[in-house]
């Protein structure tokens, strides 16, 4: 059986293929462009050189989406080889040039000598949708932040006392900005009528929101240089806020509908401080299949929260955190992780022994992460949801 081992040096248009034999001779390489027509005639190509090939992609999504597809619709194995893996190997080839036809190469060769790289898997569309949900959901929160950033800066530089008093992650100063932004018409307005323009607009807590903002234009009377343009400009960003909170609100619920449909839904929301939304990016960033990881060490790798050996001749128990790890899903454990210290009378006790032991709060919430990600590889092994008594302890 001949075996052939073909490397895609993915982009946006046009993708290079190399392909070579069990001794790392080049048999094909060319570009291919990024449509379906020329990349099945690749496949066919590739597939007439032997009996048998392996794949090896440097992009698992984005422009290279359709190939791995088409891949997959033909039952090729296909594996991943991140960007940063393809880069220190290709030190270790000759010339000290950079191509597509090089780095094709050099994927090819990796995936023939490699054998711990793990194929590409095909996701359900349940969890498709919630990377494209997720993944837009990340997107507008950091325009939000940005967005509030701004606000904030505006607001400084003609009203600092009104900017340090309003929270604006809450809607009733956001609505207050964006009828009045100076100190001059807060005053012109009064906290009476103010209240009233608040509660027209279903502000909760009006009557302490015009207090204090009426209260604030009093103790400010200096009109600041630019401040008609910049109330003008404060007035926007408010109104920006707002939509895109309401772009938020409507984004999470499309996220829980699609989370629902789910099979690991109650497994995963029944871990204290993995609600729907974290447990909607879990599912994204890991893909929803365990038996990929093959253990909990695996996934703890994966996510960041697991620390690796740093030993070299006589030094030796040196530990440091992983350089390579995929961060989305370090959030979710040390978010999920801060939460369950709040709602969980456990993770609030394991997190206090940390602490008791010397352990900085970041190490001690790390810690209680990795304890956590054993718990719930266990639930899904097992399809049961979590229990703070485990069935083993309440039969004994």
């Amino acid at each position: 059986m001949t075996m052939i081992w073909a490397g895609i040096d993915a982009g946006k248009t046009h993708h290079h293929c190399v392909a070579i034999d069990e001794s790392g001779r080049r048999l094909l390489s060319r570009p291919v462009a990024n449509d379906e027509p020329e990349l099945l005639e690749l496949l066919a190509d590739v597939q007439a050189l032997g009996d048998e090939v392996t794949w090896g992609v440097d992009l698992a999504d984005g422009g290279a989406a359709l190939a791995i597809t088409i891949l997959f619709n033909h039952e090729q194995p296909v594996h991943y080889i991140s960007g940063r893996a393809i880069h220190r190997a290709s030190e270790s080839y000759r010339g000290e040039g950079k191509t597509d036809a090089k780095d094709a190469a050099v994927i090819a060769d990796q995936v023939r000598i490699r054998r711990e790289l793990h194929p590409l898997r095909i996701s359900d569309e349940t969890v498709t949708d919630l990377k494209i949900l997720t993944g837009r959901r990340m997107d507008l929160v950091a325009d939000r932040t940005r967005t509030v950033n701004r606000l904030r800066a505006q607001l400084t530089g003609i009203f600092p006392g009104l900017e340090r008093v309003l929270d604006l992650t809450n809607i009733g100063p956001l609505v207050l900005l964006t009828g009045y932004q100076t100190p001059a018409a807060l005053r012109r307005t009064g906290r009476k009528r103010l209240e009233t323009w608040l509660r027209n607009r279903r502000v909760l807590r009006a009557d302490r929101l015009a207090e204090t903002a009426w209260e604030t234009a009093g103790r400010q009377y200096t009109r600041l240089p630019g401040e008609k343009l910049t109330a003008q400009m404060v007035h926007t960003l408010a109104a920006e806020v707002i939509a895109l909170n309401q772009q938020v609100a409507e984004i999470d619920k499309a996220i829980e509908a699609r989370f629902r449909e789910h099979r690991d839904f109650e497994v995963i929301t029944s871990m204290p401080g993995l609600g729907v939304i974290l447990g909607a990016e879990f599912l994204a960033a890991t893909g929803g299949d365990m038996t990929a990881f093959g253990t909990a060490d695996r996934l703890a790798g994966f996510g960041g929260v697991a620390p690796v050996p740093r030993n070299s001749g006589k030094i030796s128990g040196n530990l440091r955190r992983p350089r390579r790890y995929n961060r989305r899903l370090q959030r979710v454990f040390y978010i999920s992780a801060l939460f369950s210290i709040r709602h969980c009378d456990e993770s609030r006790r394991f997190y206090e022994r940390r602490r008791a032991e010397g352990k900085r709060h970041i190490q001690a919430v790390l810690a209680l992460a990795r304890r956590r990600i054993n718990i719930l590889w266990a639930l899904l092994r097992d399809g049961r949801t979590y229990e703070a008594t485990p069935p083993t302890a309440r039969a004994a």
